[in-house]
């Protein structure tokens, strides 16, 4: 449940500051004429996220049992990769995310009410249809028959509606580029456990072999019905009989996306030759 509470308040404060800065910027230049444009786009990009998180759910019960496990297989790796590319991505630009929504901005005020609702759509779209992917897949791999996945997330998303009312309203301030590379730390973890899992997924719809050939088998010790296999699988995904290719996957996605996060962000922009200089000295 909190790896999908965690997903639902990292995905959804991103869209809610998107539409906080969308919303403050035209209040404060004295454009509440074009509020009602944004609303609309903001609207129909929610509306289009729930649509399609929608169709995942409901088209995968009129499949069979080995397609809807190369379904799920196929969509968390897509999600694992979407979500690594956007936590390195707002890491990057959380600092200067105001400045360039408010380009956009200047731009579709001066095309017109059309570039407005489009600017707002695309906006917050891209984020809703992020999440709507990444939260199916963690549920999917997180879900044991019970809601508690589908309440995780959506008290996360109903946290990061809150926190952005706030953040609009001047109630609340904190470091954004921290608290976006702490929780992109941890959406990190919970990804290696979606790409283990989706990886599983492709193993049982015999997209890929070893399904028989373990890595461990602690069942025993921890039975997945219990209170730790529980915790743990909400939390990490963990499998206490994981696949030799489940371990293998987890560790070579895990260690080197952590290592590459975490950086000092001067190191990864250094020119090579500058690296050769130094290190030359």
């Amino acid at each position: 449940m909190f790896a999908n509470y965690l997903i639902g308040l990292r995905e959804g404060l991103e869209a809610s500051l998107i539409v906080c800065i969308l919303v403050a910027y035209l209040v404060k230049t004295d454009r509440r004429d074009a509020l009602k444009p944004v609303w609309l786009g903001v609207g129909v990009a929610v509306f289009v996220a729930l649509a399609f998180g929608a169709g995942l759910e409901f088209g995968s019960q009129e499949m069979t049992f080995k397609a809807q496990e190369a379904l799920g297989g196929s969509l968390s790796i897509v999600a694992v990769g979407l979500v690594t590319w956007m936590v390195f991505w707002m890491r990057r630009t959380a600092r200067h995310l105001k400045t360039e929504l408010h380009g956009k901005l200047d731009t579709a005020l001066r095309m017109g009410t059309a570039a407005l609702v489009v600017t707002a759509f695309l906006a917050v779209g891209r984020e809703g249809l992020e999440t709507s992917l990444f939260v199916w897949t963690a549920v999917h791999a997180t879900s044991n028959g019970t809601t508690e996945p589908v309440i995780g997330a959506l008290l996360g998303l109903a946290t990061a509606v809150v926190l952005g009312w706030l953040f609009y309203r001047g109630a609340l301030r904190i470091n954004l580029a921290k608290f976006f590379t702490w929780t992109g730390g941890m959406l990190v973890v919970v990804a290696a456990g979606v790409l283990a899992y989706g990886v599983h997924d492709l193993q049982e719809a015999d997209f890929l072999g070893g399904l028989n050939n373990l890595a461990f088998d602690i069942s025993s010790t921890i039975a997945p019905d219990g209170w730790l296999g529980t915790l743990l699988k909400g939390v990490f995904n963990f499998q206490p009989d994981p696949t030799v290719l489940q371990v293998v996957v987890w560790f070579v996605y895990l260690v080197p996306t952590l290592a590459l996060f975490f950086a000092p962000a001067g190191l990864l922009s250094r020119r090579p030759d500058a690296v050769r200089a130094s290190s030359s000295r």
